[in-house]
């Protein structure tokens, strides 16, 4: 199977449960960052996930899927007491997952992707 040419079809190359989840995060994550002159920010595949680029291009929030969870990378540590929020979902120093398994905190993936690319505009 070729690798999807477009974020549209990298969700749907998931079950239906997991790509309603997707592009849940995706739309979150759109709506939160700036665009250039107003626009909506840039979608692209990288690194064979969903990227949504920040900073005019020169940054990427991943979103990828998963079996098991939801990834979403980079993701610095951020300014308390959003860290304390988010910690439960740290897999490693710069990556949060999603199990598959629990509710996903849309909320908070909202404002986390607002911290984000305020670190990065």
């Amino acid at each position: 199977m070729p690798a999807p040419a477009t974020i549209d079809e990298y969700i749907a190359g998931f079950p239906p449960n997991v790509q309603e989840r997707l592009q849940r995060i995706r739309e979150i994550v759109v709506a939160r960052v700036p665009g250039v002159d107003g626009a909506p920010p840039e979608e692209r595949i990288r690194y064979g996930m969903a990227a949504v680029m920040l900073g005019g291009g020169r940054y990427a929030l991943h979103i990828g899927g998963w079996k098991k969870h939801i990834g979403l990378y980079p993701v610095p540590t951020l300014p308390e007491p959003l860290e304390s929020e988010l910690a439960p979902y740290r897999s490693e120093k710069d990556s949060v997952v999603f199990p598959h398994t629990q509710d996903i905190p849309y909320d908070l993936i909202g404002r986390v992707t607002e911290a984000i690319a305020g670190l990065r505009g």
